[in-house]
């Protein structure tokens, strides 16, 4: 017995909720900086608080994952977490940039944060479900198509979280100006619009999807073929939540290959989330780091999220041609050449002569994203047991949030010590991180080859 093959519109709208989701991420990623910047934080301290949100990934998402593989209810198995996560996130989301209004209670920078914390973990409750479903209900010839198409509905979502203030801005006159310690309000309002297309697009996922019982998953042929290749790769099946810790230490080989891999990619793209705003407006628009509540600071953030929703643009398109390459180049080499493109993409911020050469630059990270977000999973997919695709994808969040705190320990004191507050020097280390994660992924084994030969 194995399982159906499901159409494309399917797979769609199984994956379709990761549109809200990385929707409300990129307005964090673009615009968090800015708004902790507008409640008083320096830009050496900005990585302090950007280490909330990896932190919460180690924390919640193996947890998550191993509960919600033995979850089975009237709701589902994954479906549950997506809702309560999306209903969480959403109100961070709204009152993150107006944690001015619980000054009475504490300075606004430090409420702001608060809700930088529960949205993060809130996104992590409603995320790695998300991945899990996709290794539950495909087969292994549709996991790089399925990783994929959540590839492109993460791009297409980030286009639109990234693009919203300046659009609301420049085309219904939705004010960017601001005084010191309040953020303006096409900020205030794209958080707001942001919250609702997340419980939308949760919602159509929930409605449109049908989960297998463990019973049925247990019955796959191509589920047993991989459950024998990871028996002789020594795992084990445990059930306690402790277990977690004993699953960490008997990962398969490939995950622990991939984890060097996911290391020096999330590091690079953590100095440019939390740097690009401040190391754009210094080195491109010559203006001074401790300018944030300016009207050119604000462009100058405003045009942040155009690029980002640059890169995502392209990672959503590159995302659908990411099968296509893979059957061509092999997983690993396709990746690699991805992560070399965007590395060098990265690279050339530094020499890019004005604000709209660096559209160029973000082709590149586009590029990377795309990969970033769909090959290490479609390559892991394939290494785990089914009966642990939930704890173990939580697991592989580690190597995706440790990379991320260490840069937020060491980026802020890099920058004012090192750099000389040139925040434009932590994008450069960013790029040279992808370069190394490009050369570490021809270390990894694609077990999938392995299956297809028992």
């Amino acid at each position: 017995m194995e399982k159906r093959k499901l159409s494309f519109w399917q797979i769609w709208n199984m994956s379709f909720g990761f549109l809200g989701i990385q929707m409300g991420f990129a307005l964090q990623n673009a615009n968090a900086s800015r708004i902790l910047q507008i409640f008083g934080a320096d830009v050496h301290e900005l990585s302090w608080f950007w280490v909330i949100a990896p932190l919460m990934g180690l924390i919640v998402q193996p947890i998550i994952g191993h509960y919600s593989d033995k979850t089975w209810g009237i709701f589902g198995r994954r479906k549950p977490y997506f809702l309560v996560g999306a209903v969480l996130a959403s109100v961070g989301l709204i009152l993150m940039p107006q944690a001015d209004m619980f000054i009475a209670i504490l300075p606004a920078l430090w409420v702001g944060a608060g809700f930088l914390m529960i949205m993060d973990a809130s996104f992590n409750i409603a995320m790695e479900p998300f991945r899990a479903l996709v290794g539950d209900n495909l087969r292994t010839d549709q996991r790089t198509l399925g990783f994929s198409i959540q590839t492109a509905l993460i791009g297409f979502g980030a286009v639109v979280g990234s693009w919203l203030p300046y659009v609301l801005t420049n085309f219904f006159g939705v004010s960017n100006e601001t005084s010191a310690g309040f953020v303006p309000a096409n900020l205030i309002w794209s958080f707001i619009l942001g919250a609702a297309v997340l419980i939308i697009s949760i919602l159509v996922t929930v409605i449109t999807t049908k989960e297998y019982t463990p019973q049925e998953l247990d019955s796959f042929e191509d589920e047993q073929a991989h459950s024998n290749a990871m028996e002789k790769d020594g795992e084990k099946e445990k059930s306690s939540l402790l277990d977690i810790f004993d699953d960490f230490k008997k990962m398969p080989t490939t995950m622990r290959q991939l984890s060097w891999v996911q290391f020096f990619s999330w590091f690079g793209l953590f100095g440019m989330w939390v740097f690009a705003v401040p190391a754009i407006a210094q080195h491109v628009y010559d203006l001074p780091y401790t300018d944030s509540s300016s009207a050119s600071y604000q462009d100058a953030g405003d045009w942040v999220g155009i690029l980002f929703g640059v890169y995502n643009l392209i990672s959503a398109f590159y995302a659908f041609a990411l099968p296509y390459i893979a059957k061509k180049l092999g997983r690993k080499k396709t990746h690699s050449v991805s992560l070399i493109i965007g590395g060098l993409g990265l690279l050339s911020i530094y020499i890019m002569p004005n604000e709209n050469w660096l559209v160029v630059s973000m082709i590149g990270v586009g590029i990377a994203w795309a990969s970033i977000l769909a090959m290490p999973y479609a390559i892991l997919a394939g290494s785990i047991s089914p009966k642990k695709m939930g704890v173990y994808m939580g697991i592989f969040n580690f190597f995706i949030v440790i990379p991320q705190i260490i840069n937020s320990l060491i980026g802020g004191p890099l920058v004012k010590y090192a750099y000389n507050n040139h925040a434009i020097f932590a994008l450069m280390v960013s790029g040279v991180s992808f370069l190394i994660a490009a050369a570490l992924v021809y270390k990894v084994k694609d077990v999938d080859d392995v299956v297809k030969t028992i």
